[in-house]
């Protein structure tokens, strides 16, 4: 199944930037052949059901590895059986909405 996440991941007790934790994550999905985009809170993934979530369960193994003992991530996903969409499209589609002439 086809699935479009849009994921968070908060290291806890790790102190105040997050950002080398966040890289790591980010170097998780470039090497799963998903396609993902980084965001300024987080970052949006899409691909396989199993493959996703093998990522993202993959970024917290990672993190543990450096040495954070606690993680607190937020998902949100989406799916549809009607047609295949990607993150794209649905930015696409609402970019040509906010041209189109108002009714």
């Amino acid at each position: 199944m086809h699935v479009i996440v849009d994921f968070t991941i908060i290291p806890i007790g790790t102190g105040v930037s997050l950002s080398a934790y966040i890289a790591a994550c980010e170097q998780v999905f470039a090497g799963s052949g998903l396609t993902y985009e980084l965001h300024a809170n987080g970052t949006n993934v899409e691909g396989e059901w199993e493959q996703v979530f093998a990522a993202i369960r993959l970024c917290h193994e990672v993190l543990f590895s450096m040495g954070v003992v606690r993680i607190h991530s937020e998902i949100k996903l989406g799916t549809r059986t009607d047609r295949a969409q990607n993150m794209q499209e649905k930015i696409a589609s609402v970019k040509d909405q906010r041209l189109a002439p108002a009714r």
